[in-house]
């Protein structure tokens, strides 16, 4: 498997929210999408799963043009989590079980209702499986929707802020449980991630993007202090921890109490 998106450009009005971005990535690859608030990551995802269309450029996988792929096409190959998904009256294991509709012919079958199962089971969600979603947490919800995608068994598995209304314990958990299975099925994986730091300990390949473009594309050796000042405008210290980089923020005067910030905000505004 192999996606190729290639000069890829979206424009909102007169905004050019994407300019020219392309990357390629492979199946049982995990690629994070980072850059600050506004570098267009998430206009990236939509476009990669068909929900906006390029102004110009192509997205293409196994050659095949994605553009061209709709309905259920479209979801035996992609599955999409997005930041934010509507609260039904549904059950837990209903919500799941949907992920099987773009293999499901003419009714639910034993094999659909086993995988479902699994992957309740994997994501630690069996306990709540005929609970309704609107009885669960924020991040009881956000593994559901995880849980979803996994049962299409898609071939890329595509996350926006996977991680968020996660406590830490539950980021950890939850990335390593995407992981572990897009492994297993040998997906490749994208998502956009806030977090540098937790982006460096689940992915392979990292794309940085400013303002619609592509600043840098590849892995962990990318991971420099110039890059982060030059996406985030921190300045850090690169430091490694048992092989893997891990960023660690400098004490700037931009961030001083007299700003009027609380210490907390700071931390708020800072990627890592």
């Amino acid at each position: 498997m192999r996606l190729e998106v290639s000069g890829v450009c979206y424009t909102y009005g007169k905004e050019q929210v994407l300019d020219g971005v392309s990357f390629e990535a492979k199946e049982n690859s995990i690629v994070s999408i980072l850059g600050a608030n506004g570098a267009g990551k998430t206009t990236l995802l939509k476009c990669l799963c068909n929900i906006l269309r390029p102004s110009s450029g192509s997205i293409t996988l196994d050659g095949q043009e994605m553009l061209a792929l709709k309905g259920e096409a479209l979801a035996r190959r992609v599955g999409f989590v997005p930041q934010r998904v509507p609260v039904s009256a549904m059950t837990v294991f209903d919500a799941v079980l949907l992920g099987r509709k773009p293999h499901v012919k003419l009714a639910v079958t034993k094999k659909d209702l086993e995988i479902v199962s699994e992957i309740l089971e994997a994501m630690g969600l069996t306990p709540l499986a005929l609970r309704h979603l609107h009885q669960i947490s924020g991040g009881e919800f956000q593994k559901v929707h995880i849980a979803r995608a996994l049962a299409q068994e898609p071939q890329i598995l595509i996350l926006d802020e996977p991680s968020n209304n996660l406590d830490m314990a539950n980021q950890h958990k939850s990335l390593h449980l995407v992981e572990a299975i897009a492994r297993q099925r040998g997906m490749c994986t994208i998502m956009t991630m806030h977090d540098v730091n937790l982006a460096l300990h689940y992915s392979d390949l990292f794309l940085f993007l400013a303002k619609g473009k592509v600043l840098a594309f590849g892995g962990k050796e990318i991971i420099t202090e110039g890059l982060m000042r030059e996406v985030y405008g921190v300045e850090s210290e690169i430091i490694d921890h048992k092989g893997v980089p891990f960023v660690v923020p400098k004490h700037s005067s931009k961030y001083h109490l007299q700003s009027h910030a609380h210490p907390h905000d700071v931390h708020d505004h800072l990627p890592f």
